[in-house]
């Protein structure tokens, strides 16, 4: 009778499937799409448990090509990105059953300083969470954080103890972002590559040109890198050059001049790692021309405000807007947004507003005489376009000190293992997985897109590979294989 039922038993399966879907087709059409997810959704649970690491490779792949609920038309309200954000939340719960049962979590990544730093970042958006001006936002905000960083960095040291894996997965986000590129190429030829144009085109897949091309960004200087791994096939080195090519020819038709900025500060960070030049000099070095900037911070202001060029008529254009304080209205925004949030903080400096909630309140807090023409009240067009003045105004003056730290902690290790790694091959890789996360940092400045999926998966995971690379790899000489 078992054997019988063991061989028979799929067939029934896919037989009652296949009545189901007829009966729901004739007399319940609202459930289609419902009852057809049914097996996509068993067959992501079995991945889960039985296969993990497929998941998580199938996670980095679909990110780059999820849509939210809003693009689709089918919310007004909450958001949500799919299928990446309810897989993100479901390898979350998978991993905590796995921690309670069997405590998989290694003691040395627990303990790393870039862990605990984001465990007290955790701790304080839930207490700021709980004394919010706006409780439910903030603890909706603080659980998608919570599943951005399980999924996309908590678990990845149980797979980033491979180079192939890392290098593997890093492959899976990028090929898919290549296929968002072309879309996207494709759908700015027919505006002639209008630099106007180029702010919706990458819609559905994001919300702006410039998550987009902080997301081209930060994969430019790995790609670049793998060309020189020669452990990775011949085939996928050209396959990382061509994508490297691509991207850089994306973020020029991007006019995502964050992006660009954020990848000339990260070559210029080559060019001190080329010298081997220690952080700590290159700290001081920063903080005396901040000293600087702070002391002639009138004249500069005022020799910015000659510059009128706008972010219009070309790629040159683009690029002398960069430092128009006087009639850009991208800049011009973004420093009535960067004022707002100071203003806020300075009415809640120890707890803030709120994490999440900057969007919602900081309308009243705009000045007539800083207003611009895309100024609003309605909590659109973006945040508070800094990862830094963001967490100030939203996390109080302890929000921002724990991302500077994040920051400079971060920069520091990255800087340690360029010049402690002793393989070449793992020496290069790190050099691209740092520049890759450096060129967000920058970004970070400018923009704020970790409460994204887009570039959480990116920005968390490659910070989880320098801290494994910083745990588990042997400064010793292994030989590697072909990838």
């Amino acid at each position: 009778m078992a054997r019988y039922f063991r061989t028979y038993l799929f067939p029934i399966l896919i037989l009652a499937y296949i009545l189901g879907n007829a009966y729901v087709m004739v007399y319940k059409k609202d459930l289609f799409y419902p009852y057809n997810l049914i097996p996509v959704i068993l067959i992501i649970v079995y991945v889960a448990i039985f296969h993990l690491q497929k998941l998580v490779f199938f996670l980095a792949f679909c990110t780059p090509l999820a849509i939210t609920l809003k693009e689709l038309g089918l919310s007004d309200g909450m958001d949500l990105s799919l299928p990446s954000e309810p897989l993100m939340a479901g390898i979350m719960v998978l991993y905590i059953f796995n921690q309670l049962s069997s405590n998989i979590t290694d003691k040395k990544f627990s303990n790393h300083p870039v862990t605990i730093l984001i465990t007290i970042q955790l701790v304080w958006m839930l207490f700021t969470a709980l004394t919010s001006t706006e409780i439910l936002i903030s603890l909706k905000y603080l659980i998608s954080r919570l599943w951005f960083i399980f999924s996309c960095y908590i678990i990845m040291p149980h797979l980033f103890q491979s180079k192939k894996n890392i290098i593997n997965f890093i492959y899976c986000y990028a090929t898919a972002l290549a296929l968002v590129v072309f879309y996207t190429v494709f759908q700015h030829a027919k505006f002639n590559f209008n630099d106007k144009a180029a702010d919706w085109v990458v819609s559905p897949f994001y919300n702006d040109h410039t998550a987009y091309g902080a997301a081209l960004a930060m994969f430019i200087p790995v790609m670049l890198s793998f060309v020189f791994i020669k452990s990775i096939s011949r085939y996928l080195r050209i396959f990382a050059l061509a994508l490297f090519c691509l991207f850089v020819f994306a973020i020029i038709l991007s006019f995502a001049r964050a992006g660009w900025l954020s990848l000339l500060v990260s070559a210029s960070i080559f060019v001190t790692l080329i010298f081997r030049i220690k952080f700590r000099t290159i700290l001081v070095t920063l903080i005396t021309l901040g000293s600087l900037f702070y002391v002639f911070q009138t004249e500069i202001f005022i020799a910015l405000g000659r510059n009128n060029t706008d972010a219009e008529g070309g790629f040159s254009n683009n690029i002398e807007s960069v430092s128009n304080i006087s009639t850009d209205a991208s800049n011009l925004e973004r420093l009535n947004r960067w004022s707002c949030a100071i203003r806020m903080w300075q009415d809640k400096p120890v707890l803030g507003w709120g994490p999440g909630t900057y969007m919602f309140k900081y309308a009243p807090y705009q000045l007539s005489s800083e207003r611009t023409i895309i100024s609003t009240n309605f909590g659109t067009n973006g945040n508070a376009h800094s990862e830094y003045l963001g967490p100030l105004a939203e996390q109080g003056i302890f929000g921002l000190l724990i991302v500077v730290a994040m920051l400079l902690y971060c920069t520091s290790l990255g800087y340690k293992l360029v010049y402690s790694v002793a393989e070449t091959e793992m020496k290069i890789l790190v050099i691209g997985i740092f520049l890759g996360l450096m060129t967000y940092f920058v970004h970070g400045f400018l923009n704020n897109f970790l409460d994204t999926d887009k570039l959480s998966l990116p920005f968390w995971s490659f910070l989880a590979a320098l801290v494994s690379i910083d745990i588990y790899y042997s400064k010793k000489e292994k030989s590697v294989k072909k990838l």
